[in-house]
Order: C-alpha cells, then structure tokens, then sequence
C-alpha cells in the first residue's frame, strides 16, 4: 500500500522539520513548504492526502492559501495557530478547513487529528460517485468528466478507460490489464487499440492546463498520476 502524502506549510523552521520528522517515523510521505505561495503551488501542483496550513505565513497568509485551495481541490486541511482566537477559529472551518490546532500543541494529539481526518477522507473515497485528482472530476453517477469545471466531452469508451485509471491512480497498469478490465476477458483485438485511446484521452486533458496526467511506462503500459 502506497504511503500516504502529507504536506506541511509552516515558516518556522524547526516546527516544520520537527512535524516532518515525526510524520516520518509514523510511515507518512512528507513535503514541506516555508511561506504561503509555495505551498499553494505545491498543494495544487500535486496529490495530496492531507495537509498542514500554519496561519500566519509570508508571501500569502495560510487563510488565503485555504480559500484558493478550496476552488479547486477538497484535500483534508488541518490549521495551525499561534492565536487561540475564536474568529480566526470560525474563518478557518468556514472556509473549508477540517480542523483547527492551537500552538503549543501536543504531537499525540495531533497525530490522532492526523487519523481521524485521513480515516474520513478514505471512507468518503470509497463511498463517493465523485472522483477528483487535481482539477479533474469523474461524476461516475452522472458519467461526465470536467476539468477546472469546464466539461471535456468523451465517448463511453474514453470515460471507462479514464475511470479504470483514475480508480486505479498511482498504479501501472499493464495493456493487457486494461483490456481485460475495459474491453472485456471476450475482446479478441490487439492491445494497440488501448494506445489508441490513451492518445484520444491525452488530447483532451493534457491540453488544459494541468500537465501531464496519464503517463507512458516503457515496456510496461500506463499510469494515471498528478504531479
């Protein structure tokens, strides 16, 4: 199982490198961000499974960096204060954050903030009809795609390629599997048609904005990933 991926924003040197450390020890994947607009760039650039936001950060307070977030992604976000101030607090959950900690903190106590907030995030991944990496969002009640809310139009086959990666993200996934997962265990064509259609999907979706998102594993097949 892939581990997973917390960011953390914090300026202060030595709580970000004290925050990594034990997030390391405790088997999550870390990355760290030192003022507002960096971690922003990084939140939006790449997969996440929860982050960290301090408030108080150069170049783009951590409120600022939260409301931009929320246009585009639903990211678990856990913020941290100097203040214990009530109106920072409520501007904080309004704005889309899952949960608040006041500094000083004890480390126990938010690394069982850390797996309640990621628990959630895994059930309501598993429940949900709705799959979202990055800007990208599958409707898979209403079978349509959109990117950055804007609808890319695909024909059934494109959408049930798409939604096999995406359900399948971060993993390589060989033509042969593809086939047989998309196409059906009674396809007798050959497995060109799944180079085919991964050409149709990129021509749709790399072109917006986002990067690369579905990438050529030589020798091997295909993986849906955001960078």
């Amino acid at each position: 199982m892939a581990r997973e991926k917390i960011l953390i924003i914090e300026d202060e040197i030595k709580i970000a490198r004290f925050l990594e450390l034990e997030l390391t020890h405790e088997g999550y994947g870390v990355e760290l961000a030192h003022d507002g607009r960096q971690g922003l760039e990084r939140a939006t650039g790449s997969t996440f499974d929860l982050i960290i936001l301090d408030v108080m950060l150069p170049a783009l307070n951590g409120m600022e960096v939260l409301r931009r977030l929320r246009q585009s992604a639903q990211t678990p976000v856990i913020m941290l204060t100097a203040k214990n101030d009530v109106t920072d607090i409520v501007m904080g959950l309004d704005l889309g954050a899952d949960d608040y900690m006041v500094k000083p903190f004890a480390i126990e106590e938010l690394l069982a903030r850390i797996r309640t907030a990621l628990k959630r995030r895994r059930i309501q991944a598993v429940s949900s009809e709705l799959i979202i990496i990055g800007a990208l969002k599958i409707d898979l009640d209403q079978h349509t795609v959109s990117h950055n809310d804007e609808v890319v139009e695909l024909t059934k086959k494109e959408f049930d390629l798409l939604r096999y990666l995406a359900e399948n993200r971060n993993i390589v996934l060989s033509r042969e599997k593809i086939m047989e997962n998309v196409w059906g265990y009674n396809y007798y064509g050959d497995t060109n048609v799944v180079d085919v259609y991964i050409r149709y999907l990129r021509s749709k979706l790399d072109d917006r904005g986002s990067g690369k998102l579905i990438h050529t594993v030589r020798g091997v097949g295909y993986v849906l990933k955001h960078e």
